[in-house]
């Protein structure tokens, strides 16, 4: 028998969809930088779920990965979407769900706020290996949002960035849920309240 999730009327006031899952195996965050998705996806470790970090934030402190991301978009593009397979085939036997801080579509949203056109070979990635669960969208908080190292958009280019992301998941079919405009602890309860059977089933040997 199908077992559903709810996420809890209280998390409406944010401006949250209702949601229904059964036995999601992934979730995955997106949305907007510096928005509190890497916050959440450290709360969510901590808690015990399975995660997969952010690939572009690891690419970018890598040797050359600043410059590959200035001097050839393209290339950063592929080689996101190179290590995005990494972390989904490394995934893909998870006893219970995994946390993913941004996935293939966003790749596509990258592509799209720098201009260029999609390759087949990134849009065929997209349409034939599914994420299976919530897609939950940090949107844009200027409360919050600061610049580092590695996330150098401007306040402007980081909303573009969070719309061209969002519009991409929603090109592909994914419904897009937005996470609450709240500290990490209510966040953690809203991903967690996603999971059914119950997330400890997520949790990490």
């Amino acid at each position: 028998m199908e077992r559903r999730g709810r996420v809890p009327d209280r998390f409406r006031h944010a401006g949250a969809q209702l949601v229904t899952l059964i036995a999601a195996r992934h979730a995955v965050l997106t949305g907007a930088p510096g928005a509190g998705k890497t916050t959440l996806l450290g709360a969510a470790a901590a808690a015990g779920l399975r995660t997969s970090p952010e690939v572009a934030r690891e690419l970018l402190k890598s040797p050359g990965g600043m410059a590959l991301r200035k001097d050839d978009p393209l290339g950063f593009a592929e080689a996101m979407l190179e290590a995005h397979a990494r972390e989904f085939e490394r995934h893909a036997r998870a006893p219970g769900p995994v946390v993913f801080d941004r996935g293939f579509p966003d790749v596509v949203g990258f592509l799209d706020v720098s201009a260029l056109a999609v390759p087949k070979a990134i849009d065929r990635v997209c349409r034939e290996l599914r994420y299976h669960g919530p897609i939950l969208r940090a949107p844009a908080w200027a409360a919050i949002y600061v610049q580092d190292a590695e996330r150098i958009q401007d306040w402007e280019q980081a909303v573009a960035s969070d719309e061209a992301v969002t519009a991409a998941w929603k090109r592909y079919g994914y419904d897009v849920t937005e996470l609450p405009l709240a500290g990490v602890e209510e966040r953690l309860e809203f991903l967690e309240s996603l999971f059914e059977p119950p997330f400890a089933s997520g949790r990490k040997c």
